[in-house]
């Protein structure tokens, strides 16, 4: 059973939801998300809470249950404030700027990476080693951030690279003579 599909999403002010059908569509300050539950989960909204409900005592929609509810609960935080993701670089001579609409970073190639930041989305260079992404569709933050952080993972030697704010990395010893 699950206990996260048991909680009905509360709908904050500034914030409204529709639900037809399957398809459940939420319209806030910063923007509008929709989402099509699966068959096996039945949305309804009543005053200002959207429930969710398993339609039969399977596993799969027990399955489904919670995944739906919390999806739902992530549309309802992004167009209310939004999800930000922070990135740090480390390493000399490593850093990023924001050109238009473009992220350049200087991640000790012989060539600058440009990466174009796509529509929905926002990233911030508060230093020239610290990223800000931030937007309201918490997968599209998410993938954003997982792409830039690829252009050069941190490795485990220096530490040298891309990494989330806040992630540790594992160190490695080094050759012995």
């Amino acid at each position: 059973m699950s206990r996260v599909g048991k909680h009905p999403v509360s709908l904050p002010q500034g914030v409204t939801a529709e639900v037809k059908g399957q398809a459940v569509t939420v319209k806030g300050k910063l923007g509008t998300l929709a989402f099509t539950c699966p068959p096996e989960v039945e949305p309804s909204l009543t005053e200002n809470t959207i429930v969710m409900t398993p339609r039969h005592a399977t596993l799969e929609s027990r399955r489904l249950w919670g995944t739906a509810r919390n999806i739902v609960a992530n549309n309802v935080k992004g167009v209310h404030q939004g999800f930000t993701r922070g990135l740090e670089i480390e390493g000399v001579g490593f850093k990023a700027a924001v050109q238009g609409k473009d992220l350049v970073l200087n991640l000790g190639f012989s060539h600058e990476v440009r990466y174009p930041i796509p529509e929905g989305v926002s990233i911030k260079a508060e230093k020239p080693t610290v990223l800000v992404i931030s937007g309201f569709e918490i997968q599209r933050v998410g993938q954003v951030a997982a792409e830039i952080r690829a252009l050069k993972p941190p490795e485990p030697y220096k530490g040298k690279g891309i990494r989330y704010a806040g992630e540790r990395v594992r160190r490695k010893e080094g050759k012995k003579k």
